[in-house]
């Protein structure tokens, strides 16, 4: 037995007319293709139902039947589902001793997405996509094209650039209303090379991790949000004392700087700032641990290992900006690595000690 199914994955039938589905027998599916183009002329599913009857009647050296099932709007997955329950009911009814094979009739490549699931329940002779002649494969085109544009990834690959690249002939025209020629195509360009270049680094992917771990940061009270947004500035303040430090230099100097004297110059200036950064992200980083039970006492090492660096860096960079001796130098490398080797041993000897209190409990 040939089963003609007539396939409509958004419920057009249903929604503009009321009609019940499945829709079984020749009859019913033409009185519900009548109603269907009363309601909407233009819609194609009214094709496929009378191009299911026109296949069922032009058979007739075996026994056929017509039917048409529907999907619902919207969702493709919960459309799907509906069209094989539907399929189910209209295979239950066929009172016939036959194998059942089916001819699916759709209105385009949309529809097709539920052959799968009409394969799983019978056999699938063929499908016949019924479009009107003057617009053959628009209906194909378009369903593409919307499944392009509902993809993030493919938008966001192709109308991005596509969308920078047409900037630049409105931003030339203000660039020339503003005086500045050739500015709009310099922007546009940079806006071009940006999101290249963000693209191949992964730097979206980076960039949502990082919104992800602040988020659940800012909802979870950690300290650190706020220790990371203080030792920020902090370095920009660094970079600022850095550099003034390195135009004072060069003002005390009757001779250009050297590479050295360079790099002395902006570490001096910086270092304490850079030090007071680390420290407080340190913190905020150990008061975090502390407060989710998960605390150890080498984690207090970092701020001290900070300090620590920060006393050698800056006693080297005054060393050679001639702002400090020989003897104040090595008293700093030497004060700064006693402070790191008893933070190291005074805080192993607390967690041994925390350790063997709880082994003890």
């Amino acid at each position: 037995m040939l089963l003609v199914l007539c396939v409509d994955l958004d419920d057009d039938l249903g929604r503009k007319t009321g009609v019940e589905t499945p829709v079984v027998g020749r009859d019913a599916v033409e009185a519900a293709a009548v109603e269907l183009a009363t309601a909407d002329p233009e819609d194609s599913d009214v094709n496929v139902l009378f191009e299911g009857i026109h296949i069922a009647d032009s058979i007739d050296d075996e026994t056929v039947e017509v039917a048409a099932v529907t999907g619902c709007e919207g969702d493709d997955v919960a459309a799907n589902r509906e069209v094989g329950q539907e399929l189910d009911r209209v295979l239950a009814g066929l009172s016939t001793g036959e194998d059942v094979r089916a001819l699916v009739v759709t209105d385009g490549a949309q529809d097709e997405s539920v052959i799968p699931v009409i394969r799983s329940r019978v056999h699938v002779d063929g499908v016949q996509r019924v479009v009107v002649r003057q617009a053959q494969d628009l209906e194909s085109m378009y369903y593409t094209i919307k499944q392009v544009l509902d993809d993030p990834e493919t938008r966001g690959t192709l109308l991005v650039p596509m969308g920078i690249l047409l900037l630049i002939y409105p931003l030339s025209i203000v660039a020339n209303e503003l005086g500045f020629p050739g500015t709009g195509f310099g922007v546009v360009s940079a806006l071009l090379g940006l999101y290249i270049l963000a693209r191949g680094l992964g730097v979206g992917a980076w960039l949502d991790t990082a919104v992800d771990r602040a988020r659940a940061a800012l909802f979870t009270g950690r300290v650190t949000l706020i220790t990371y947004v203080v030792a920020a500035a902090l370095l920009v303040v660094g970079g600022v004392s850095g550099a003034q430090s390195l135009e004072a230099a060069q003002t005390d100097s009757s001779m250009a700087l050297g590479v050295l004297d360079i790099v002395a110059a902006l570490l001096y200036g910086s270092v304490r700032w850079f030090a007071a950064a680390g420290v407080t992200s340190s913190l905020g980083r150990v008061t975090d641990e502390y407060l989710a039970g998960e605390f150890r006492w080498r984690y207090l090492n970092a701020p001290f290992y900070v300090v620590a660096i920060a006393i050698v860096l800056q006693a080297v960079s005054a060393f050679f900006l001639g702002l400090a001796t020989l003897e104040f130098m090595a008293i700093a490398l030497t004060g700064g690595t006693l402070l790191g080797v008893v933070s190291t041993l005074s805080f192993a000897i607390a967690e041994s000690r925390s350790q063997q209190r709880a082994g003890a409990a």
